[in-house]
């Protein structure tokens, strides 16, 4: 396991803080770990000792064990009936159903803001991609946390004319854990991709109006992440291992 510390989240016990200071020391468990997952600290497959992860983490087992369970939820964690628990493995079947799901969702959604889009739309759709361009040319691997939170806020702003409350709940989902292959992605030297300009053919058109051409780039857009992690794979590079 990839040695990382961190200062104890509390030095009171959870029991005797109350239900609020239980809540914080169990976000703040439940955030560490699963950054520690999506960028490979925790391998995928990694048996989670709980015993082993208290002082990792500096909290009690109590409260590691219902940070890792709000990662099972998350599919972000694996419950191994009576043995506990372990880190979701990664594989390119998952990512292409994650991505098919995702196509599915988001080219429609786009389609229809698109249609229904305002100067309203078009404002918000220029400050988020006008942000995001300032993280990404090109991306870095450095700084992928700040880019990961811009690049949701963009493709968000793409459906925000007319998406409702639920397509916004289940692409945040696939994205969360689609986050995973975009880190290994990002990590890949001499990929060929250039995100920024994928960004800015579909924001264009969005803006532009041609919604049929923006729906075809938003879908190769999508698909690029899964084409190149492929083509690595083909290469007999090590794309799934851990991180230092």
């Amino acid at each position: 396991m990839a040695k990382r510390s961190y200062l104890p989240l509390s030095a009171a016990d959870p029991a005797d803080t109350g239900a609020e200071a239980s809540r914080t020391l169990i976000e703040r468990a439940y955030a560490q770990l699963r950054d520690d997952i999506v960028e490979g600290r925790l391998a995928p497959d990694e048996k989670l000792r709980v015993e082993h992860l208290k002082a990792r983490y500096g909290v009690g087992a109590g409260t590691l064990r219902e940070a890792i369970t709000r990662l099972a939820s998350d599919a972000l964690v694996v419950a191994e009936g009576q043995r506990g628990f372990r880190v979701a493995p990664v594989a390119l079947d998952d990512l292409e159903d994650l991505t098919r799901l995702r196509l599915h969702i988001e080219i429609e959604a786009l389609r229809q803001s698109i249609r229904h889009g305002d100067g309203r739309w078009r404002a918000a759709l220029q400050q988020a991609y006008d942000e995001l361009s300032s993280f990404e040319q090109p991306v870095r691997p450095a700084q992928r946390q700040q880019w990961e939170a811009l690049n949701a806020r963009f493709h968000e702003a793409l459906i925000a004319a007319h998406a409702s409350p639920w397509t916004f709940k289940v692409l945040r989902l696939l994205s969360r854990h689609g986050e995973r292959y975009r880190r290994y992605a990002i990590g890949l030297v001499d990929s060929g991709r250039d995100v920024h300009a994928e960004h800015r053919e579909i924001f264009e058109l969005a803006m532009a109006g041609h919604e049929a051409r923006a729906a075809l780039a938003l879908e190769a857009h999508i698909r690029n992440t899964p084409d190149v992690l492929i083509s690595a794979l083909r290469q007999g590079l090590p794309v799934f291992e851990r991180a230092g």
